[in-house]
């Protein structure tokens, strides 16, 4: 592993750096040496948090390991170590780490980008951040710089991300609620009057006279000093007997009415909707971080999904569930000489991963699923060792129904005549049927291993 080039990014010239290291005065210059591994911001943390998101930006830098003197500048990597030693053991991880990912291929998608960040970073997670000249209040500054060429809607993509279990929900941050036209959350909540949803209402005492009935501002009773009702003209002496103070204590200057309490409505500054609260979008702010579902993806690869999801339709069975049902079969035949056959049958597709390159390769093997899904029944159990090894264990199916199935399977080979690509995926088949074909040394994964041979 050759050494890692190390920049220094700083205003003044250090005096004291490795001598295989070297400095620049600021980003502009070091763009211009995108073949950089480390970059070392030795500036202020508004400074350097400009210039971080400027090289996250930019893809020469977008994975490369940035540290800054403050270690919580966001999307940084953390603080300049006092030893530089420890550079290297961190270079080496994250180098291993990146080329490991996708199987060596380049992150070219959106999704594949976040996802190699958070791969090449084992505790790196998505962190919200808020902004309050934002129009959601809150961001996520990785995907702000992942998705500077295709913008995406961050809320949507992480529920989508969430959902497929690529990424796992974090701890609650905070709850907030956006206008539910334009999803602001520059929203201004004022009372306003339950009956004409007056804006102009004001909190005055009112009485009520138990003589008459009525109900007025408590000035209208208000005479020469004393309380005398404004309708009936009856002398208010005492409250609970000649009077009393009712829950209404607001009134509306707009259409004159009283009432206890005022009703709140939502006002978006952006785009002036009126909203009853409950009507707003609410928005939990949570970070994200890389599943174990993600992990494995990152790992394997993302060629293959598109086959993944299309085999998936065919209900596969784990292998141990498979390897259970086949031992119980293989444990009546011992026992039971006259039992109903039953077959298994292995199918293995040659150069499957040449139809994952393009959508018209993927539709190839959505129809190869819409066959085999014809020509099974549902009875049948299904499952995967490998992203081009099926098993179809055939309850009830003697030899000959096995090799008519088995026939059948064999002409899928005809849906890719007219691809035109260097090795034409190439279907091979290979079966036994219980009791007959069993040997008594054999159990399951004996018998799989004996037919897995058979096709490679």
């Amino acid at each position: 592993m050759k050494a890692p080039k190390i920049v220094v990014v700083s205003a003044e010239r250090p005096t004291s750096i490795p001598a295989d290291w070297f400095s620049v005065a600021d980003i502009d210059s070091l763009l211009d040496h995108p073949d950089t591994d480390i970059v070392l911001l030795d500036q202020t943390a508004h400074v350097a948090t400009d210039a971080v998101q400027r090289l996250r930006s930019h893809a020469a830098f977008r994975f490369r390991l940035i540290f800054t003197r403050d270690g919580d500048i966001p999307l940084s990597d953390g603080t300049i170590p006092a030893d530089p030693g420890k550079l290297l053991p961190t270079f080496r991880l994250w180098l291993e780490r990146l080329n490991m990912f996708n199987r060596g291929q380049p992150p070219e998608r959106f999704e594949e980008r976040v996802l190699a960040w958070l791969w090449s970073r084992p505790s790196s997670r998505l962190e919200p951040g808020l902004d309050p000249d934002f129009r959601e209040l809150y961001r996520y500054p990785l995907l702000d710089v992942m998705s500077a060429e295709e913008p995406v809607n961050d809320m949507v993509w992480l529920n989508l991300m969430a959902e497929q279990g690529w990424l796992e929900r974090g701890e609650l941050i905070d709850r907030i609620r956006l206008c539910n036209r334009c999803s602001s959350g520059r929203l201004n909540y004022v009372d306003v009057c339950p009956a004409c949803r007056a804006l102009d209402i004001t909190r005055q005492p009112s009485l009520h006279c138990f003589t008459c009935g009525h109900v007025a501002p408590q000035e209208h009773f208000l005479k020469d000093g004393l309380m005398i009702c404004p309708n009936c003209l009856s002398r208010l002496r005492h409250i609970g007997s000649d009077y009393d103070r009712p829950l209404e204590n607001y009134r509306c200057l707009s259409c004159q009415n009283f009432f206890v309490d005022a009703e709140v409505e939502a006002r978006c500054l952006e785009c002036g909707e009126h909203h009853e609260p409950n009507e707003l979008k609410v928005r939990e702010i949570r970070p994200h971080q890389l599943s174990e579902r993600g992990r494995l993806r990152c790992r394997q690869g993302f060629a293959d999904q598109g086959v993944t999801e299309a085999f998936g339709r065919l209900n596969l069975v784990p292998v141990p569930t498979f390897h259970t049902l086949l031992d119980w079969e293989i444990q009546q035949a011992r026992r039971y000489q006259t039992m109903q056959p039953c077959s298994v049958l292995v199918m293995q597709i040659e150069a499957l991963e040449k139809l994952t390159g393009d959508s018209r390769g993927l539709a190839m093997v959505d129809s190869l699923v819409d066959r085999i899904q014809e020509a099974i029944r549902d009875t049948d159990r299904c499952t995967r060792t490998r992203e081009n090894l099926l098993w179809f264990l055939l309850p009830h199916t003697d030899r000959e129904g096995m090799q008519v199935l088995r026939s059948r399977l064999s002409q899928l080979t005809g849906l890719y005549q007219n691809r035109q690509t260097d090795g034409l995926p190439d279907i091979r088949l290979a079966g036994f049927t219980l009791p007959e074909d069993l040997l008594s040394q054999e159990d399951a994964s004996l018998l799989m291993a004996r037919l897995t041979g058979e096709v490679n």
